[in-house]
């Protein structure tokens, strides 16, 4: 499999290599990525392929759909597995998208529609969220930021905008689209601390730009984390890894978020100045799927998959890493 930045190849015993995949295996009603998991549907074949080929160790996924019991997340790891890629621990919470309100947050006259969930989603799960290891997940130690409200965030500028968020839905507006997570993980190599996310598109809207400073707010909550205005920060070294929905050049959305993680003193950015992550139609060719490893480890390579529309728009990202030694 090509990629842009480095080879894939075998990873050394200390190396831990991480990825990030939007798969866009979301479906139009609950429990038909199940079926299409178990029927072997050709969208789910191309998408295991891509994964097997980059032998992970941890994997965050977006747009897989959301399910109790985490049925079709299961059913793609013996899929993986059979392939030849162990990822025996999994982790999934409901996401927003899809989490009525019980409000007409788009104005249209009806409760109940799409765009009136925390998230945008035709039923509660779709296009969520999911992460694969190959090491034991802390999940009682999981901080999950998707349950705060857009106007509880420090540094939010949305909500200050009565255009962009009404004052009567300040107590019922989520900010996340769909997840933010700060996840641990247990890896040989020590405790490394995920904050994993996907952000909204800052598309789809009017003149107020909602979206587009929502989708900068969701951005922002990593700000505010990593200045310890959220509590206080992990010990051991984090990774920021998922899809901003946010090109730092190209395209809509505000722009200054993203350029702040990517130059933020706590991070680095392995695949600076390389190419896109996803080719969408309307837009071409746009870096929106990232992984920010701790200026803590040593970056041993990272790369991005290659073209396999018939997969998802989007690439693979992964990066290998190590510990560097404390003195």
């Amino acid at each position: 499999m090509l990629i842009w930045a480095y080879l894939i190849s075998p990873v050394a015993a200390d190396t831990l290599r991480i990825a990030t995949y939007n798969t866009e295996l979301q479906r139009k009603g609950p429990g038909l990525l199940l079926r299409d998991m178990v029927r072997g549907d050709k969208q789910v074949q191309a998408v295991a392929e891509v994964i097997v080929a980059s032998a992970p160790d941890i994997l965050l996924l977006q747009g897989i759909d959301y399910d109790h019991g985490a049925l079709a997340l299961q059913a793609l790891q013996v899929r993986l597995a059979e392939g030849g890629l162990s990822l025996p621990h999994h982790f999934a919470l409901r996401p927003n998208s899809g989490w009525q309100t019980g409000l007409d947050l788009d104005g249209d006259g009806h409760v109940g529609g799409a765009r009136d969930a925390q998230g945008f989603g035709r039923f509660s799960g779709q296009g969520g969220m999911a992460l694969l290891s190959r090491y034991p997940v802390a999940s009682e130690e999981v901080r999950d930021f998707s349950t705060l409200f857009w106007t509880d965030l420090p540094m939010a500028v949305g909500p200050t905008l009565a255009d962009v968020l009404r004052k009567d839905h300040h107590a019922v507006q989520r900010l996340s689209s769909v997840a933010h997570w700060l996840v641990p993980v247990d890896a040989p190599q020590g405790r490394l601390t995920l904050l994993a996310f996907h952000a909204g598109p800052p598309v789809f809207d009017g003149p107020e730009d909602r979206n587009g400073y929502r989708n900068a707010d969701e951005l922002r909550l990593w700000l505010a984390l990593l200045n310890g205005e959220l509590g206080p920060l992990p010990e051991g070294p984090v990774v920021l890894l998922g899809d901003a929905n946010n090109d730092p050049k190209r395209g809509e959305g505000h722009k200054e978020p993203i350029k702040a993680l990517l130059t933020h003193p706590r991070l680095q950015d392995p695949l600076q100045g390389y190419g896109p992550t996803v080719n969408w139609q309307q837009t071409g060719p746009m870096r929106v799927d990232y992984i920010l490893p701790d200026v803590e480890l040593w970056v041993q390579g990272a790369g991005v998959s290659a073209a396999k529309p018939e997969a998802s728009r989007h690439r693979l990202v992964w990066v290998d890493l190590q510990w560097r030694e404390r003195r």
